[in-house]
């Protein structure tokens, strides 16, 4: 299977991190935050329905330490 990211949305993006846990804690701005019961961290620069670029996309993966093939799955 190809390591290419998906083009997504933030609200696609959301929507996957709500599905492992994260919820919603605030906004700041444009940008909306989101944590999980272990305490990680992770932002979302919330911009209607843009596609979010690909940089941001794999730092949010990184972040909440979804794989591209987990994502796929979550989808």
């Amino acid at each position: 299977m190809a390591k290419e990211l998906p083009r997504l949305t933030a609200k696609e993006v959301i929507a996957v991190l709500e599905r492992v846990g994260f919820a919603f804690t605030r906004q700041s701005g444009s940008h909306k935050i989101f944590k999980n019961s272990e305490g990680k961290r992770v932002t979302i620069p919330f911009h209607g329905s843009k596609i979010l670029h690909p940089k941001i996309l794999k730092s949010i993966l990184k972040d909440t330490n979804i794989d591209i093939e987990r994502l796929r799955e979550l989808l």
